[in-house]
């Protein structure tokens, strides 16, 4: 797969002095033992240790999550041409996700999502995931490493039209790839703008989010509470940042995607297990997530 994306695996061994060539090669060693796993790149593997703090076995558990969820969940993770997906074009025009320019105090780095389409009518949730799944795809290879990841959503205009358009099954899958198999570390999941819209789809996610991340999960009401956390003037203007106005970074984030069409066309192709070379028994999206109808079905008026 093209690498042109990806920041050099000796880079990576500059920055990160935890990061031993001696682990990369065990993990080499054991990809090579797993028929199933595609090709993984030593920045790739640099990726998946830095993430696990360099211990072994979960890195391995992370790789495997990683590519069985991109294989079964095939509604975040196909058909992910920026130029030619009628879908996507439309989750384009429907919600933003961008990484902030700057990182935090902390050297963290901070991706941000909001809607810019109000109309619930329009909002498709696995598309819009989709284009979330895109953008932190971009960010995390053509970064590589980073001391630690915030996800922050502005969730003002989200309505109860939005959270009946949810469906949990679809939440739990992205949960769970968010703490089984991302190799970020996630050190905050931050909302802005709460309301009680919001409220009834936080109910949705609880019941799929492990301790770890309902432990770094803040809801903020007020600008003051979400500036301990993440610097105002990261924030696009018209929410009372310094960035820049909100559509002309939206773009800017589009363009960005569509410039890396061949990466996405590509990865799709050659980042994905094959079940029938598994040792062992093969895995489908059941072994994974459970079966659709064990969800109630959410009824808002």
């Amino acid at each position: 797969m093209s690498a042109s994306l990806f920041v050099p695996y000796e880079e990576e061994l500059k920055k990160n002095p935890e990061l031993k060539e001696s682990d990369v090669q065990a993990l080499r060693d054991w990809c090579a033992k797993q028929p199933h796993l595609p090709n993984i790149t030593d920045t790739e593997l640099a990726l998946f240790l830095h993430s696990n703090y360099y211990r072994l076995e979960p890195t391995k558990s992370t790789i495997d999550a990683f590519y069985t969820v991109r294989t079964h969940v095939p509604e975040f993770f196909a058909n992910r041409d920026p130029l030619s997906v009628k879908e996507l074009r439309q989750a384009f025009n429907v919600s933003t996700v961008m990484p902030f320019e700057r990182t935090t105090k902390e050297g963290y780095s901070v991706i941000f999502a909001k809607l810019i389409d109000f109309d619930p009518s329009k909002y498709v949730y696995n598309d819009n995931m989709k284009f979330f799944s895109m953008s932190i795809d971009l960010w995390m290879y053509s970064h590589g490493t980073i001391k630690g990841h915030i996800i922050l959503v502005d969730t003002s205009n989200v309505a109860f039209g939005h959270a009946a358009r949810i469906n949990p099954l679809g939440l739990k899958k992205f949960l769970y790839y968010l703490q089984e198999a991302l190799p970020v570390r996630l050190k905050g999941l931050h909302f802005m703008n709460t309301n009680a819209a919001m409220d009834v789809i936080l109910n949705m996610m609880k019941p799929f989010m492990k301790k770890e991340l309902t432990e770094m999960l803040h809801l903020h009401s007020s600008l003051e509470s979400l500036d301990k956390f993440i610097p105002i003037e990261f924030l696009p203007n018209e929410l009372g940042g310094k960035a820049g106005p909100l559509m002309d970074l939206h773009r800017a984030q589009v363009k960005r995607i569509e410039e890396h069409r061949d990466w996405f066309v590509e990865e799709e192709s050659q980042a994905r297990v094959d079940e029938s070379k598994r040792p062992g028994k093969g895995k489908n999206a059941t072994d994974l997530f459970g079966v659709e109808g064990s969800f109630k079905k959410l009824d808002i008026d």
